[in-house]
């Protein structure tokens, strides 16, 4: 008879097998200073444990290291709780463990472990005092098994433990009865830690920059410092300090000319329009301080893109111009159905599980496009020196409209056309490569199972499908942009042709690229002999190449939904190399504006004459 008693689960739980590889690899999924988040996350959760809900986060040397070995490691002490030597084991030495709550929009429990631990081999010293009581621990990747854990202390009093006492001299100066310090060993004993790894913005300045940029905002009570200048001697004040880092939020209210909101389906945007004064200001320094779009989650920042990205962001978003003045940030909220989390490694937000909607956030921001942002952009524009020359590219293109009209139709009942099975979009027989084809079979794209449509295919009709052509669709939006004007930022376009905005049918070229600079100092030198011939000059040059550019924009369109041509296919053939590609022929563009300048400015042999 079945036991009455307290239920008894019959499941083995599953364990962990070579928890050292999963460490690693879950590792390699953490950015780079990925470790610096989650030490300050630890930290400013040990201060909320506090009374007071008050304390110090500082990022600095271990000047007793340093005093001892003249080595520099870089270490993170708080004025938190601290923990007792119990619970440095208990929640150090596993995975998935934290002394606060855990849950999947909040503390993993796994962070520091992964980020940091991962990037640390020789280890992880943790100080930590409670109620005046100080305990060491040392968190490491055993070089002889390659497992991470607690590394065996043998203690004065001859025990062994994973854990020891650790006196007062050592105490930092911050910390009181309660707190902790853990300190970053590195890979190897004479790393030096404090040195920012290799392709960090800001060198001296990397820890502030990052925190800055990481975080919108601390909690209230919590200070955050950073030490810069680590190198210079200790009695130089003015470069070796400790830096408060305020997160982005408070630099951006501090220097925005305006800002605001937009509500946008699931999600807030928060907009800043920077000072032009302040805009650049401080650029690779401290700060993100120029524009740059990024989402933002329970004060913190995610997916954060600047430089050339964010100028991409901004401009999906609208802002074609004047976009390094322009800060952008996304909030989803968490409505009825729907989870807004991190990914494990805390690099990415996912609703549901799924990656944020920028290209429908950006559609709704540009139908709602604040007032001011519209003002900074017409502004950029007003100043900008880019002849029209849409209406004698069209006239030309108009002769040859058909050429951009492919052999390409879709279904319509009302159509007087018979569609070929090929020639349809959907369905047809798939492409066929040298690995499809049957082996001593002598056929290619035939036999089973290769038709599309499976047994649908074998009621097509023999008449076709009534059907109509499928029209090209109307030319781009052209604007040119230079760094010069203020319309082009730098690294945006940085020697490519232009760029081509799908979302808005906007193609941006680049005035500033040399193929097309050279070609106008080679006229201008042949009609030296013409007062200001300059301008007339660099005006026939760009309308010959807007015209190559224009051509490949709706030469590709119109291979679009064609049966090889599948979306990512039309975005390469439209992307910045491609359309560098497509005006890289000299030849043709050469002798039509040797045409135009002669009607112009008169042809070279009446000047020998």
């Amino acid at each position: 008879m079945a036991s009455t008693g307290a239920h008894r689960s019959t499941t083995l739980p599953m364990t962990v097998r070579n928890m050292g590889f999963m460490l690693d690899r879950l590792g390699q999924d953490c950015s780079p200073l990925q470790y610096l988040r989650e030490l300050t996350q630890n930290a400013v959760e040990a201060i909320s444990a506090t009374p007071a809900f008050t304390g110090e986060i500082l990022w600095d040397v271990d000047w007793n290291r340093y005093t001892l070995t003249d080595r520099f490691k870089l270490a993170v002490i708080d004025t938190g709780i601290g923990m007792t030597g119990e619970e440095m084991v208990q929640y150090i030495n596993a995975l998935s463990s934290s002394m606060y709550q855990q849950s999947t929009t909040g503390n993993f429990g796994v962070g520091a472990k992964i980020a940091a631990a991962t990037r640390n081999h020789a280890g992880m010293i943790y100080l930590s005092w409670k109620e005046g009581v100080g305990r060491m621990t040392h968190l490491w990747r055993d070089p002889a098994t390659g497992e991470y854990g607690l590394q065996q202390f043998e203690r004065p009093d001859g025990t062994f433990g994973h854990w020891a006492y650790i006196s007062d001299d050592v105490k930092p100066a911050a910390i009181g009865a309660n707190g902790t310090m853990v300190i970053l060993l590195g890979n190897d004993v004479d790393d030096d830690t404090m040195k920012a790894p290799e392709g960090s913005p800001a060198p001296s300045r990397w820890i502030s920059r990052y925190l800055n940029t990481r975080y919108f905002r601390f909690p209230p009570g919590v200070t955050v410092k950073a030490r810069e200048g680590w190198e210079f001697p200790r009695t130089d004040g003015d470069r070796n300090k400790l830096r408060t880092v305020t997160g982005q939020g408070q630099y951006l209210d501090e220097h925005a000319e305006h800002a605001g909101q937009v509500e946008l389906s699931g999600a807030l945007a928060r907009w800043w329009v920077l000072k032009e004064d302040d805009a650049l200001a401080h650029a690779s320094s401290y700060i993100a301080s120029s524009g740059h779009m990024a989402a933002l989650f329970q004060d913190e920042l995610y997916e954060m893109m600047s430089g050339r990205a964010g100028v991409a962001r901004l401009q999906l978003f609208g802002v074609i111009f004047g976009s390094n003045r322009v800060v952008i940030y996304v909030e989803p909220t968490s409505l009825a159905g729907k989870i807004v989390t991190s990914n494990t490694a805390r690099t990415q937000l996912l609703i549901n599980g799924e990656p944020l909607p920028w290209a429908d956030w950006a559609a709704e921001f540009r139908a709602k496009m604040p007032d001011e942002i519209t003002r900074l952009i017409e502004d950029v524009t007003a100043g900008a020196n880019s002849p029209d020359h849409h209406q004698a590219i069209r006239e030309r293109l108009r002769q040859i409209r058909d050429l951009f009209r492919l052999s390409r139709y879709r279904p319509a009942k009302s159509g007087d056309l018979s569609i070929d099975e090929s020639s349809m979009m959907p369905g047809g027989k798939p492409r066929v490569t040298e690995g499809d084809k049957t082996a001593g079979s002598g056929r290619s794209g035939s036999g089973s199972g290769g038709r599309a449509g499976d047994i649908y295919a074998l009621f097509l009709t023999a008449s076709g499908t009534p059907g109509e052509e499928v029209r090209s669709g109307p030319d781009p939006q052209v604007k040119w942009v230079t760094l010069a004007e203020g319309t082009r930022t730098p690294l945006d376009m940085e020697d490519r042709a232009g760029k081509y905005q799908a979302e808005l049918d906007l193609l941006l070229i680049n005035g500033d690229f040399r193929v097309y600079s050279d070609m106008v100092e080679r006229w201008c030198k042949q009609y030296a002999h013409a007062p200001g011939a300059r301008p007339h000059v660099q005006e026939v040059v760009r309308e010959w190449f807007e015209q190559a550019l224009v051509e490949t924009v709706l030469g590709v369109h119109a291979l679009r939904d064609a049966r090889y041509w599948a979306i990512d296919d039309i975005r390469q053939a439209l992307s910045e190399e491609a359309l560098t590609s497509a005006v890289m022929p000299r030849y043709h563009i050469e002798m039509s504006v040797r045409r135009a300048l002669g009607a112009k400015l008169g042809t070279l042999k009446e000047k020998a004459v």
